[in-house]
């Protein structure tokens, strides 16, 4: 029996190994050109552009088709797609799964919403590889999933929220704060899937304290640690090196962003999505 993980491309990863992989790609546009976010995109120059574009920006989600196409011959798909508060990717995902099961009777599609970004999804990808390793059925992958997705998280430090104020996910009254005197915002995914807005720190050593203070709270113990930044290697590993030394045993990898992360991030932002002590 065959199994198939397919990932939008908010999960910031080209390629995963260990399993049959396809990931679907999300877009970022202008009134003038649209940036597909796969291995052919130049993150730096999209992001150069966008600076100096004036006119609106935004961004597509994945549409049926090529979430089908991704799902390609598989018997189990299991399909991991950006939180739905801020994108329509996984609708399209279950629309795609109605399609695919009714063409190819006896097949099934699991759609995971991952209620957040980044690096938890690829804690999500993670697990299920290892649950498809294990020879589980279905079912079982499904339901053992759903609860592992209960005790991920996601923390995230921005830089810079222009993209996010323009497309309303935060208030212009927020962003005008944002960068000014260093002032860096630390969040986190909510429950609900929402970007919620924790602190406001003044430098950027200051406000991974803060994130790792939260990490704590949220109840980690030293499970998987995945780090991805935006252009902010150095922040990435004054995170995980915090981290190291609490936990010298740490299973942990730090990856830069794709392009749907990019454009939402900014340059500077880091996203750590972590596994408390339940998981």
């Amino acid at each position: 029996m065959s199994y198939k993980i397919v990932a939008d491309s908010s999960c910031n990863l080209l390629s995963f190994a260990g399993v049959d992989f396809a990931g679907v790609p999300l877009k970022i546009v202008t009134d003038k050109k649209e940036y597909v976010d796969d291995e052919k995109l130049d993150c730096a120059l999209m992001l150069e552009e966008l600076a100096a574009y004036k006119g609106r920006s935004g961004t597509a989600c994945p549409n049926v088709g090529e979430w089908l196409e991704a799902f390609g011959q598989a018997e189990n798909v299991f399909a991991v797609a950006i939180t739905s508060s801020l994108s329509g990717s996984y609708n399209a995902c279950l629309q795609a799964k109605e399609v695919y099961e009714q063409t190819y009777p006896g097949r099934r599609v699991s759609c995971l919403d991952s209620l957040s970004a980044g690096p938890e999804l690829v804690l999500i990808m993670e697990k299920l590889r290892e649950l498809i390793g294990l020879g589980l059925d279905f079912e079982e992958i499904d339901r053992r999933i759903r609860e592992y997705m209960k005790h991920s998280h996601l923390m995230f430090m921005l830089e810079r929220v222009d993209n996010l104020a323009r497309n309303g996910r935060i208030s212009p009254l927020a962003a005008k704060t944002v960068g000014v005197l260093g002032i860096r915002i630390v969040g986190r995914a909510s429950d609900q899937g929402t970007l919620e807005q924790l602190h406001k720190c003044r430098g950027q050593s200051r406000a991974i304290q803060a994130i790792v203070r939260e990490m704590e709270e949220a109840g980690y113990a030293g499970g998987k640690l995945r780090i991805a930044h935006c252009f902010n290697e150095s922040g990435a590993k004054e995170l995980q090196n915090i981290m190291k030394g609490r936990w010298p045993q740490l299973d942990t990898g730090i990856a830069p962003f794709t392009g749907l992360c990019s454009f939402y991030g900014e340059k500077g932002c880091i996203m750590a999505a972590f596994e408390d002590g339940r998981a």
